[in-house]
């Protein structure tokens, strides 16, 4: 048993799985990959998801240390969120599980789906 923030996971594997769950986290973390980008830019890369979720999203990531939030100094103020060095290496692993999952629906679902 392994406890962070009181609290309780299995291993860490199921620390770092909290980390990225939900439908939009790694995503969010792919799109912040390409360049630092400003919140309505990040909205429009990802159809279908709400204000408040990715508010949500980007908050728990830069308190997760995934990300972080760049304001500056200007008016009106501009803000812009990037990845972390962290969140360059869980970058890198995603990445491998995307192609894991690229794999395995060639494999699995495609060639093996009824007709």
């Amino acid at each position: 048993m392994l406890t962070v923030d009181d609290k309780n996971y299995i291993c860490s594997l199921d620390y770092a799985m909290s980390i990225i769950k939900g439908k939009w986290k790694s995503v969010i973390i792919c799109h912040l990959n390409r360049s630092s980008t400003r919140f309505l830019e990040l909205q429009r890369q990802l159809p279908g998801v709400s204000q408040k979720v990715l508010t949500e999203n980007l908050k728990e990531l830069e308190a997760d240390k995934i990300i972080k939030k760049i304001v500056f100094p200007e008016v009106p103020p501009r803000v812009e969120y990037e990845l972390t060095e962290t969140g360059y290496k869980l970058f890198e692993i995603i990445t491998l599980l995307e192609t894991w999952g690229k794999e395995y629906i060639k494999e699995f679902k495609i060639n093996n789906s009824p007709n």
